[in-house]
C-alpha cells in the first residue's frame, strides 16, 4: 500500500519535472525561430526593420507567457501530489 502511493507521488513528480520541460524546450525552440525569422525579414527590408522588430518582441513576449504558464501548472502538479 505504502509502495503504491509512494509510486504516484514520484510519477506525478517526474511527470511534472518532464511536463516543465518539455515547456522550456518548446519556448526556446519558439524563440529561436521568431528571431531567425525576423533577422531574415530585417536583412530582406531594412526599411520595415522597426515594425518588425516590434512584432517580434510582442510575439516572443507571448511564447515566454505561456512557457511560464506551463511552469507553473507543473509546479502545482508537484506540490497538490505532494
Amino acid at each position: 500500500m505504502l509502495f503504491a502511493i509512494l509510486l504516484d507521488v514520484s510519477l506525478a513528480h517526474m511527470g511534472a519535472a518532464i511536463g516543465a520541460g518539455l515547456a522550456a524546450i518548446g519556448a526556446g525552440i519558439g524563440i529561436g525561430r521568431i528571431g531567425g525569422s525576423a533577422l531574415e525579414a530585417m536583412a530582406r527590408q531594412p526599411e520595415a526593420s522597426g515594425k518588425i522588430q516590434t512584432a517580434m518582441l510582442v510575439i516572443a513576449a507571448l511564447v515566454e507567457v505561456i512557457a511560464l504558464f506551463a511552469a507553473v501548472i507543473a509546479f502545482l502538479i508537484s506540490q497538490k501530489v505532494g
